[in-house]
This record gives C-alpha cells, sequence and structure tokens, in this order.
C-alpha cells in the first residue's frame, strides 16, 4: 500500500485523484491539503496547506501528488525535497526558473512531471512522432481544447506535442499562435490554436497535411478520472525509485 498525500485537494484534480484512490487498494491517502477552507473530500479529511511541511513530516506519505498552480508547486515540490518525499507534478504551465527548480529537486527525491497522465495521450505522441517524421514537407497544425477556466495556453500537453513535432521536424522552426487578418502560412511554422469553452476535459488534434492529402490524429479526454487513475499508477511506480527526474513514458515503459 502506497501512502499518499494530495495538494490542492478542492481543485478539479485534487478531487479526482482522491475519489480515485478510494476505489484502489493499491494506495492510501493519509494527507491531503488545500489553500482555502473546505472540510473533507471522498471522506478524506483536509488540512491547512500551510501546514504541509509539518505534516509531511507527522503523516509519513510515501509520495505526494501535485496538481496545482507552479508558484504553489514550486512550494510543495521544495517541502517534499526537504522531507525526503517523493512526488509527482501534473502542474503545467513552469517558466524555465521553475523547470530548474524542479531540477534541482530530482536530485534529493525521485520526481516525476508529466503534463498529461493519459495512456492515450501518451500513445498520441507517439503516433504523432512517428507521423510528421513519416511526412517531410506536410503542413503541421494543432489544435487543444479545454474548459473556460484552463489557464495557460497553449496546453501543457500541447506544449509536449509541439515539442516532439519540433524534434522530428527540424525545418518546423516557429509557432504561430492563431491567425487574424492577411496571414498566408509561412515556411517552417506550426499553427497553433487554443479553444477555451464550457466544460471540455481535454482535446488535441494534430493535422498533418501536403500532397493533397491530409492526417489527422486527435485524442479526446472524456472524463478527468483518465488522469487522475495515471497519476495514482505514477506515484505507485516513483514511490520505489530513486531520486531523479522521471515522466510518465517511464511508467508506461516498466509496465510493458
Amino acid at each position: 500500500m502506497t501512502r499518499l498525500a494530495v495538494t490542492g485537494a478542492g481543485g478539479r484534480m485534487g478531487r479526482e485523484v482522491i475519489e480515485a484512490a478510494g476505489k484502489r487498494e493499491d494506495v492510501d491517502v493519509v494527507l491531503a491539503v488545500n489553500r482555502s477552507e473546505i472540510d473533507s473530500v471522498a471522506g478524506v479529511a483536509v488540512d491547512d496547506a500551510a501546514d504541509f511541511p509539518t505534516l509531511l513530516t507527522e503523516r509519513d506519505p510515501d509520495v505526494v501528488v501535485d496538481f496545482t498552480g507552479p508558484e504553489s508547486s514550486a512550494e510543495y515540490v521544495s517541502a517534499c525535497a526537504e522531507a525526503g518525499v517523493a512526488v509527482v507534478v501534473g502542474t503545467t504551465g513552469f517558466d524555465e526558473d521553475g523547470e530548474a527548480a524542479l531540477d534541482d529537486a530530482s536530485e534529493q527525491i525521485p520526481l516525476l512531471k508529466a503534463a498529461n497522465f493519459a495512456r492515450g495521450v501518451a500513445a498520441l505522441r507517439q503516433a504523432v512522432r512517428e507521423a510528421v517524421g513519416a511526412l517531410p514537407g506536410y503542413d503541421v497544425e494543432l489544435m487543444e481544447t479545454h474548459h473556460n477556466g484552463k489557464r495557460d495556453a497553449p496546453s501543457g500537453t500541447a506544449n509536449s506535442i509541439l515539442d516532439d513535432i519540433e524534434d522530428v521536424r527540424s525545418d518546423l522552426t516557429h509557432r504561430t499562435h492563431g491567425r487574424e487578418g492577411d496571414q498566408p502560412r509561412e515556411e517552417g511554422e506550426i499553427g497553433v490554436h487554443a479553444r477555451r469553452a464550457g466544460d471540455i476535459t481535454g482535446e488535441h488534434e494534430v493535422l498533418v497535411a501536403g500532397n493533397h492529402e491530409l492526417l489527422s490524429l486527435t485524442h479526446r479526454a472524456e472524463s478527468r478520472g483518465v488522469f487522475a487513475e495515471g497519476a495514482l499508477d505514477a506515484a505507485v511506480w516513483v514511490a520505489d525509485c530513486d531520486a531523479g527526474r522521471y515522466d510518465f513514458f517511464d511508467v508506461i515503459d516498466a509496465n510493458q
């Protein structure tokens, strides 16, 4: 049984993780914190996030799962590094300094960060790399859609896919975010489009077109539960790892 702590317990993903954990036999939520006061989530008492460093020592979790915001996530990760507790980071939107701080923490603890914990998205990324690499010279566009409360645009998942595309196609050198007015497509660009509406969980589509043909690769998440389950799989796996930086592909590879 992996002893689990969850930050941002009152948020969309924090709640999903706690609820999903309650249905599994391999994890036990021993600590949940939130910055604003709430009573409980799925029967789990929620403590004040200000007490997080002390509670880490008192409750002794094996791993922390964090879906919050870049600034708060950095504070939680720092506390985990001080306490020697592994952490799974699903938070996106880190700047270069934030990513550097995660790298520093991973020298002390096992740290697994992913922009998306859906196994289908991992498969999509692999398929995109293969397709884009096999179609040199074709135009590439990416469109992502999320709920109206999503803060970062493009999403962390979209940025990961864009990194994959640029890795296999060196001729694609810049990203064009939306288009307006007289703006024909330029050589070397990847078109990027972010939509925000309603309560859409998440959708990512990569369009590859050229030579009078079109290839579309799409992943659609029907529920946030898929991300919660993936994060819990990651937590169970990384709890037994040595200090270092890991991603969700490591979890998938280990289970194949």
